[in-house]
């Protein structure tokens, strides 16, 4: 496939598995890959797993919708810059309902091969989102957080 034809792909996983909730997209997207972690390890990862993380995404935060902000492709990788908003409305890996919005920034490299994801690089600006939860203190509001 082209490297147009791969952002499509992507785009397709954002907008319809992502926003749309349509989980049975993820085996048509993603093979079983190794995804990069930002300390370093490298995880094998399947289609189970994205739908796994995007369910328990979709149910902690009913409202949330990522927009695509950039996206580049050469070969067979696609590199994505995304916001996501939500809100807070179920329990999320441990942390009771909130109530509160969040918006979150990343960014992820996506390698292609035969039309679905193989590999992954991907980062999120995941302390700012424990912050906006209010499990982590910011320097300039250290009593808003509370413990979990």
């Amino acid at each position: 496939m082209s490297a147009e034809e791969n952002k499509a792909v992507f785009r397709r996983y954002v907008e319809e598995v992502g926003n749309k909730g349509k989980l049975d997209l993820v085996d048509e997207i993603f093979d079983h890959y190794l995804a990069h972690q930002p300390d370093g390890s490298v995880l094998e990862r399947g289609p189970e797993d994205v739908k796994r993380f995007m369910g328990e995404f979709q149910e902690a935060f009913p409202d949330f919708h990522t927009e695509i902000e950039d996206q580049i492709a050469e070969g067979d990788k696609v590199v994505t810059r995304w916001t996501m908003r939500g809100t807070h409305r179920e329990a999320f890996r441990g942390i009771a309902p909130t109530g509160k919005e969040l918006e979150i920034t990343g960014i992820g490299i996506f390698r292609f091969s035969d039309g679905k994801v193989v590999e992954s690089w991907d980062n999120f600006d995941q302390l700012g989102m424990m912050q906006q939860l209010g499990v982590i203190s910011t320097p300039e509001h250290p009593e808003e957080a509370s413990p979990t």
